[in-house]
């Protein structure tokens, strides 16, 4: 009997096609997941970056900015989505997403020794609403305090939080599933690390709601 083939290890993609139609079938469900996010969140703009190459064999990467009403920009993110036909080491499965997000907080919510759990529930919760499942996530939150002294003593503080996570879909015979509920989840943190107010009547109880603390 013939040996299954290993798992490709992590960072050693092939040059080889296999897995190409299903991949761009995936890729369809995530630009399907952001033209529905256009319409809901008009604050957010979306633009097709170049994606990493040594990742996985297929990529894709899509960056999010936030500018509410023409102002300034105060927060964004990157979706990127690989593909593996083969699967790798540590995905449990042939899809991985990384997703990150980076925002300005108030500073007394940046003071608060609990946010970098309560910016992690934000993912965690927007997943558990939005999509069917996922495996084998991962990342981290880090918030920054930035004073200045001297010279520079009279500039405002500045606080900014950054989360960074991958994670696979729990996905199963039919790939077109679920993935634009992760394009889903990962605009929601965006939102809610920016502090933007609830979506209009109709599709606010699809927001998940900040996790209180625990005692």
């Amino acid at each position: 009997m013939p040996h299954p083939q290993p798992l490709r290890p992590s960072g050693q993609p092939v040059t080889s096609h296999s897995g190409e139609a299903e991949f761009r079938q995936a890729v369809a469900q995530v630009q399907a997941g952001l033209a529905v996010q256009r319409e809901l969140r008009t604050e957010l703009a979306f633009e097709e970056e170049p994606a990493p190459r040594r990742l996985a064999p297929f990529a894709f990467a899509v960056a999010a900015t936030v500018c509410p009403d023409g102002e300034a920009e105060i927060g964004g993110g990157r979706f990127v989505l690989l593909f593996d036909a083969a699967g790798q080491q540590g995905w449990d499965g042939k899809h991985r997403i990384i997703g990150y997000v980076r925002a300005e907080l108030e500073p007394e919510m940046a003071a608060d020794p609990l946010i970098n759990a309560v910016g992690w529930s934000w993912l965690t919760e927007a997943l558990d609403l939005r999509t069917s499942g996922y495996r084998k996530i991962s990342g981290t939150v880090t918030t920054v305090v930035t004073q200045g002294f001297g010279g520079k003593q009279d500039e405002p503080v500045s606080t900014g939080f950054e989360l960074r996570a991958s994670w696979s879909p729990d996905i199963t015979d039919d790939v077109s599933a679920d993935l634009d509920g992760h394009v889903a989840a990962w605009c929601d943190v965006i939102c809610m690390a920016a502090g933007l107010p609830p979506l209009p009547p109709g599709v606010a109880a699809l927001r998940p709601q900040r996790r209180r603390p625990r005692q």
